[in-house]
């Protein structure tokens, strides 16, 4: 029997939920990654006086899921932590040659004079800004924070860089740090060459400790084009299909997903949460309720992938 899943965002604790946040203006790491300080139903099983504000979430996230469990056997809880990989050469050169430039003709050369962007990696702001999440994950862990249960990457350098050095020896847990590298986390597919993946085998060479996901292709990039770029719409789809393949089979609570600006707004565009672009290097936890329910999944309206822009345009 088909079945799909009812993705749906459950506000209310942390403060990007909230529509009067500016995400301009918002720093996940003076802020408790955004939670809010405040009282749970469950509060009532505890010894408030001595247990974090992290401790009493995760009791009342626990809480949710055991209730689900009675009443809703198919829904389940999850807490997404979405992080955003930290500054690329990409993102220098675009702020260098202007958005219309870059997406006419920068976009398409794998670099210039100076700096290569292919498969971009990280500047070293871009790995200031990973040590920086990884100081920021050390303050929260010594807060309790429910620490992730699995890690999924995307499979360009930029994020798996990111990921590494944002939580490799962290130790929060007994499980050793290896990410499962996923193909559709990717950013929006197509053209721009710093969006055309390595092999497998570049990327096992690279990050040795890192899972490739079963039917990885190795050799070239069996989903970039450099003459057609995803639409918005095509790439949401996509994000839900990826979803739906970690709620299938991942079990756990709490997940890492280290990825892309445009991924991280299509998966925030899927769940239903409201928007919220992240600044490289940022993150975003998400609340979600995941409901198993019988029948083909709901359809998306898919708009054309775009072509070339022209620069005298």
């Amino acid at each position: 029997m088909a079945f799909h899943f009812n993705l749906t965002t459950v506000p209310g604790y942390f403060l990007q939920d909230e529509p009067d946040t500016d995400p301009d203006a918002f720093n996940y790491v003076s802020s408790n990654f955004g939670l809010i300080n405040r009282t749970y139903n469950t509060d009532t099983d505890l010894d408030i006086r001595n247990t974090t504000q992290w401790q009493r979430f995760e009791h009342h996230l626990n809480s949710l899921n055991q209730e689900s469990h009675h009443k809703s056997p198919n829904a389940t809880y999850r807490l997404l932590f979405l992080g955003r990989h930290g500054e690329g050469f990409h993102n220098v050169a675009e702020e260098e040659y202007g958005t219309k430039l870059w997406d006419c003709y920068y976009s398409l050369q794998t670099g210039d004079a100076n700096i290569t962007w292919f498969d971009a990696h990280l500047t070293t702001a871009g790995i200031k800004q990973a040590q920086i999440a990884n100081g920021a994950w050390k303050k929260q862990i010594e807060h309790k924070v429910p620490f992730p249960e699995s890690f999924y990457v995307s499979p360009l350098h930029r994020c798996l860089a990111t990921a590494e050095t944002s939580f490799k020896g962290l130790n929060a847990t007994p499980v050793p740090f290896r990410p499962v590298v996923k193909e559709l986390l990717r950013e929006t597919i197509g053209i721009h060459t710093c969006d055309k993946r390595s092999s497998a085998s570049h990327i096992t060479t690279s990050y040795p400790d890192y899972i490739i996901e079963k039917g990885f292709a190795n050799g070239t990039d069996p989903l970039w084009r450099p003459d057609a770029r995803e639409s918005n719409s095509m790439r949401d789809a996509r994000l839900r299909d990826l979803l739906y393949d970690i709620f299938e089979h991942d079990a756990n609570t709490v997940l890492s997903l280290t990825a892309h600006s445009g991924a991280i707004t299509s998966i925030l565009n899927v769940v239903g949460h409201r928007e919220f672009a992240l600044a490289t290097g940022a993150m975003i936890p998400v609340v979600v309720r995941v409901e198993k329910v019988p029948g083909p999944k709901p359809g998306i309206e898919i708009e054309p992938p775009s072509g070339v822009p022209s620069c005298d345009e």
